[in-house]
């Protein structure tokens, strides 16, 4: 039974363009910061959402991309919405968590992970999902990371609660490397970003305290909003482009 922060949660973030910072110019930029596909590449995208990153690759490298996320209505959405932009048979939707991944080794000359591996950790998604990627393939994935070495004390506490083991760039390349990566980019995601993540989220939170939801429960959710806005030049979102070695 969830809980009704949880449901909030839910309801705040359903049929939201993005599920995190970002946006297709981003993606985009990464996809040229990887350089060279094979044609028709093979693509896995965890966390995909509904889609904000699937799509694009799809349009842009002619490959197919396999969509993996845990939660059904957003790989829902993403089918509909695949359809609709005539990618319906280059987009394949997997339930899963991405901590256990039903997929083979070798299965991808991309692995792409837009806001989403945080839920693992950086270390961990590195190591996890290194074994997808075939000979010559590229891991890109966008991580929540401290832009200074000394956070505001209302930064830490919000992103200790959420997400403790944040690093610096500095500290996740220094990672990436002993993990055995070569890292071939990174790229601080730019404001604009972020707002296009939070602005239909504030939208939402607003039709639903008229709804009559919670404000207490509602106020929870739009936290990080306001933790964003009096604190967002002690974090940012930085996005790599990463090679086994």
């Amino acid at each position: 039974m969830s809980t009704p922060l949880e449901q909030a949660f839910l309801a705040a973030h359903e049929d939201l363009p993005r599920e995190a910072p970002g946006s297709e110019e981003t993606t985009a930029l990464l996809l040229q910061l990887v350089g060279p596909l094979p044609e028709a590449p093979r693509i896995v995208d965890i966390g995909s959402g509904t889609g904000p990153a699937t799509l694009p690759l799809a349009a842009a490298t002619g490959g197919e991309v396999i969509a993996v996320d845990a939660h059904e209505p957003y790989l829902a959405r993403l089918q509909a919405r695949a359809a609709i932009s005539g990618l319906g048979e280059r987009v394949r939707p997997l339930v899963a968590t991405m901590d256990d991944l039903p997929l083979p080794d070798g299965e991808a000359d991309l692995v792409w992970a837009e806001g989403s591996a945080y839920i693992m950790g950086f270390d961990a998604a590195l190591a996890s999902w290194r074994r997808l990627l075939a000979p010559g393939g590229t891991l890109v994935l966008t991580e929540a990371e401290w832009t200074t070495t000394d956070p505001s004390p209302g930064a830490r506490r919000f992103w200790d609660a959420g997400y403790p083991a944040m690093r610096t760039t500095a500290g996740n390349v220094a990672a990436a490397q002993q993990a055995g990566y070569t890292v071939a980019a990174t790229y601080l995601l730019p404001d604009c970003d972020w707002d296009a993540y939070y602005r239909p989220l504030a939208a939402r939170l607003e039709l639903l305290r008229a709804d009559g939801v919670d404000p207490e429960v509602l106020d929870e959710v739009g936290r990080e909003i306001r933790v964003r806005e009096e604190f967002g030049t002690d974090y940012g979102y930085t996005g790599y482009v990463l090679r086994p070695r």
